[in-house]
């Protein structure tokens, strides 16, 4: 029979406890879309749920996070845009969670509370550059833009009036991220960007009424819907449940508080 000495028991113990430490995270990787309000929901869960950790690391984007779970390496996605057919086609399945309506926001130092879409769209197309000219400061627009296939900016082609054909030809900083896209709003004197709405938004930066709606007000044309994506062949019981969990009704008032809207089955 073999001898398992003290220091080979001690090195089983500590692996034991470091596999379990980690089999309690959940991670949910993807989009930087209502990053804010999936931490809190992922802290309500966390609170409820004291055997689960769920984390929700830095965007690396919707693709990213169909990326990862398509590949096995995680386990569960934030994602911003529906799934192709190739990727329902590999056993990837979507879950829409909420709504996060498509807001406009800028610098303080703008001057400027509401636009019109058509004020709006002049402004990306490079036409009116100074803030002066739309009621504001003598500051210029320095406008944030996105890549084109930035699921914000695909809504807002798809139903912000003014934008289906509209050409951004304003000289402009291109974002990678909804962060950078804050972040650079924040930094910058002038600055406009777009990304999804979040209460959290209005503590730093100026969100803009368009055509005189707020982008919480029920006639507000614009929104992004935030969806999970698994696998069933990988899903574990903990992202199941944490999964059921944002549709209860005590995560749509943590939904609603922060400015996001709850999927109606």
């Amino acid at each position: 029979m073999p001898i398992v000495t003290r220091p080979l028991v001690a090195s089983m113990i500590a692996f034991c406890l470091s596999a379990t430490a980690q089999a309690g995270d959940l991670s949910v990787v993807g989009t930087g879309d209502g990053i804010d309000l999936l931490r809190a929901l992922g802290a309500a869960y966390t609170a409820d749920h004291p055997d689960t950790n769920v984390i929700v690391p830095p965007s690396i984007g919707s693709g990213g996070g169909v990326a990862a779970v398509g590949s096995n390496k995680e386990i569960l996605a934030r994602v911003a845009r529906p799934l192709s057919d190739p990727e329902k086609e590999a056993g990837l399945i979507s879950v829409p969670v909420f709504r996060l309506p498509s807001a406009f926001f800028v610098h303080r130092s703008a001057g400027v509370s509401s636009l019109s879409s058509a004020q709006l769209a002049d402004i990306y197309r490079g036409k009116i550059t100074n803030w002066r000219d739309v009621g504001g400061q003598d500051v210029r627009i320095k406008v944030v833009r996105r890549e084109e296939q930035d699921s914000t900016l695909l809504v807002l082609r798809q139903s912000m009036p003014g934008w289906r054909d509209l050409a951004i030809t304003e000289k402009s900083k291109t974002a990678v991220t909804t962060q950078d896209c804050i972040d650079t709003v924040k930094e910058v004197s002038g600055a406009i960007g777009f990304g999804p709405f979040t209460t959290a938004l209005e503590m730093e930066l100026a969100v803009l009424k368009i055509d005189g709606h707020h982008p919480t007000n029920r006639d507000y044309p614009s929104a992004v819907t935030l969806s999970f994506v698994y696998k069933d062949s990988t899903v574990t019981p903990d992202a199941k449940r944490f999964i059921g969990y944002v549709k209860a009704a005590k995560a749509k008032t943590v939904l609603t508080s922060m400015g996001g809207v709850p999927i109606v089955e």
